[in-house]
């Protein structure tokens, strides 16, 4: 399995390289290098292998690694997945550019720190839909608050009337601004799927290990629910929605991955 996942990381490398090749030549206007046009190609290849890697154990043994970097790395899957389906359709170089090269740090180091024990899971069970739109939610989450950070660089520099070849590759503002609230819509309605189930097939909630996760998860959905509101009846949009955003996305991975490393790393210790 080791040998899966080193060639869907040298996949997903070969995959940034290309779409970085196509996306500099396309900003400096010049003849797009032969690899560049399978990208797409090779990421789906790094994608595929990297599925294998990640959930042939829960068929051959109904188990699944969720301790701290194999969540990071399913999270980071998930997140690539969305984006290669939507980019298909439409054109998310900028987005693509900056996600790629973390969904294979994700996957190696997984594969350099795997560990022999993982913790159960049954798709068929309640406690199955809670943690996969969990992980939904949260790649969803931060595909956001990566689109968040992109938005506001492109806010910044045309209200300081600046430009660049980057700016001038990126889609009109208001193209942005409503592919990001599509993202954080997609991402509330799994993270209410996510509490919900939670509350109804998980014992002890708020027991002394995942009551704060529980609590700062709950705060994260209240403060994304809050934008959303605020954009549907004042409007809020550009910078105060990028502030928002990673506010929440804050709160959401302080409460998922701030919760397994301190499980993990400082208490095991």
């Amino acid at each position: 399995m080791i040998t899966i996942g080193s060639i869907a990381i040298l996949l997903y490398f070969l995959a940034w390289v290309a779409l970085a090749s196509q996306w500099r030549a396309k900003l400096n206007r010049t003849q797009v290098p032969a690899l560049s046009r399978y990208y797409l190609t090779l990421w789906i290849g790094a994608a595929i292998l990297h599925a294998v890697f990640l959930y042939s154990p829960l068929i051959h043994q109904q188990n699944l690694a969720l301790d701290f970097m194999s969540a990071a790395s399913h999270i980071m899957w998930l997140a690539g997945l969305v984006l290669l389906i939507s980019s298909l359709k439409q054109n998310f170089e900028s987005l693509n550019v900056f996600t790629l090269p973390f969904i294979g740090i994700a996957l190696a180091l997984q594969v350099l720190t795997a560990k022999n024990n993982s913790s159960e899971l049954v798709l068929s069970s309640g406690v199955g839909i809670h943690i996969f739109s969990a992980l939904m939610a949260y790649s969803m989450l931060m595909i956001a608050a990566i689109q968040s950070l992109i938005l506001a660089y492109q806010h910044k520099q045309l209200h300081a009337h600046q430009t660049n070849t980057f700016l001038q590759s990126l889609p009109p503002l208001q193209t942005m601004d409503s592919l990001l609230f599509r993202f954080i819509g997609t991402g509330l309605v799994l993270l209410s799927i996510a509490l919900i189930t939670g509350f109804i097939y998980l014992e002890n909630l708020f027991g002394q290990h995942v009551g704060h996760k529980t609590i700062l998860s709950i705060i994260a959905w209240l403060v994304f629910s809050a934008l959303l509101i605020g954009r549907w009846r004042y409007g809020w949009r550009g910078l105060s929605a990028v502030r928002w955003t990673l506010s929440g996305f804050g709160l959401l991975m302080l409460a998922f991955f701030g919760t397994k490393f301190v499980q993990e790393y400082l208490l095991a210790s």
